[in-house]
């Protein structure tokens, strides 16, 4: 990309690396250049917490408003009845209205970190699709707004290609998911004089869709700009650990776990994340980035700060890095590693340490965890764990118990009370 953009967002964007395609780039920076542009990303609500595989355009929204604009949360409270079949191999299982709602409930909790709901003049703006789709009748609809779209058109969408060459069922619920985003891009622009719509790359032809639509009923010139899809150096897919999903809850994962996920960083991601996911300087990004040998390791620990400080606080990163440290350096403990609490009747007749590993989410089966052992990667109180039938009960619980997989994923297990 060789366009050089006159506005303070798109000028960020590029810099830092956010962006992968755009409708127009030149029509957009204009109307950036112009004044405040509002613009919108979308997230169903198909679990209780978004991950670190959403961060990415939730920091996009966040420097949209930094920069004078307005950004808009859009809750997926009707499109997750029929969910987003983009690039997913089977249909998302359905959700009743009550889950929908209480886990968009949970959603909103991380947005308010990101964004200011209450700033003068440019004020954030949480949405819920539901107010707009759940009363749609179903033949204006048709008549309105489903004429415009082409069969052939949509069957030529990779997200929609890929599922049918691999001859796996695409249902006539997910094929209208794609009419129901564009038709929330035409309502917003409509309600909000919404200019433009951000997403993962994932996403371009659901985007497309949205600004083709809002031309053909109303004439009006609104933009897609898609943020690639984040890979980590070794080809894996952001948003996932070896312990699972790394979420944005706090009481889905603890601040500390949340942390050290930064802190795993490989080498060669450093200076690329930084620039995503903190606010430090470009320049400091790629200073921290090029370190090597050792130095490497603190500039992991800028990382884990900064992106725990925004999602957290920065009490919560000071406490996570200072447990980190006499984790790691002085053998410690650490009170905010996660924990796991135990009342006596469960250890009672005693529980093996096989599913003790698995009980704290250091292992997701027992399986795992028996090979862990076997293959010398777990410890208990920092010394190798050989026996995965060994029992642990009450006595020994009289004090807490450190249990570790490799060297740099820990948990306490403790008597509760």
């Amino acid at each position: 990309m060789t366009y050089h953009p006159k506005s303070d967002f798109l000028a960020i964007m590029m810099q830092r690396g956010f962006v992968a395609d755009c409708t127009d780039y030149q029509a957009l920076d204009d109307a950036l250049s112009a004044g405040m542009v509002t613009a919108y990303v979308g997230y169903d609500a198909t679990a209780k917490s978004l991950h670190v595989g959403h961060l990415m355009n939730i920091m996009m929204l966040r420097w949209f408003q930094k920069t004078g604009n307005q950004p808009i949360t859009l809750m997926g409270g009707g499109t997750t009845k029929v969910g987003d079949p983009s690039f997913r191999s089977e249909e998302r299982p359905l959700l009743t209205n009550e889950a929908i709602d209480a886990n968009i409930a949970q959603i909103q909790k991380v947005f308010a970190r990101f964004l200011d709901y209450d700033r003068p003049g440019n004020p954030a703006l949480m949405l819920n699709n539901a107010e707009w789709l759940d009363n749609l009748n179903y033949l204006e609809f048709l008549r309105d707004i489903g004429r415009h779209f082409s069969i052939n058109r949509m069957l030529s969408f990779e997200s929609v290609k890929s599922r049918l060459d691999r001859e796996q069922s695409l249902s006539f619920l997910e094929f209208n998911y794609m009419i129901l985003q564009a038709y929330d891009f035409l309502e917003l622009n409509r309600r909000y004089n919404c200019l433009a719509q951000f997403g993962g790359s994932d996403q371009w032809g659901n985007i497309v869709n949205g600004v083709d639509l809002t031309r053909r009923v109303i004439d009006a010139q609104i933009f897609g700009l898609t943020t690639p899809l984040l890979a980590t150096s070794d080809g894996k897919k952001m948003g996932k650990s070896a312990g699972g999903a790394v979420w944005l809850n706090a009481d889905m994962l603890s601040p500390y776990e949340y942390w050290q996920f930064w802190r795993n960083s490989t080498d060669a991601d450093v200076g690329r994340f930084l620039k995503i996911f903190s606010e430090l300087p470009v320049e400091e990004c790629d200073r921290l980035g090029a370190l090597g040998g050792s130095e490497i390791n603190e500039a992991k620990v800028i990382l884990a700060n900064e992106a725990t400080a925004i999602l957290h606080g920065p009490d919560a990163a000071a406490a996570a890095e200072a447990t980190a440290r006499e984790v790691f350096e002085k053998g410690g403990t650490g009170d905010d590693l996660p924990t796991l609490e135990l009342s006596a009747g469960e250890v009672a007749g005693g529980i093996s340490v096989a599913q003790l590993l698995v009980r704290t989410g250091l292992s997701k089966t027992g399986k795992e965890a028996k090979r862990l052992i076997a293959e010398n990667g777990a410890r208990l109180n920092d010394e190798p764990l050989t026996d995965a039938g060994l029992m642990i009960d009450t006595a020994a619980l009289s004090a807490p118990i450190k249990l570790s997989a490799g060297k740099k994923r820990h948990a306490l297990v403790r008597l509760a009370g």
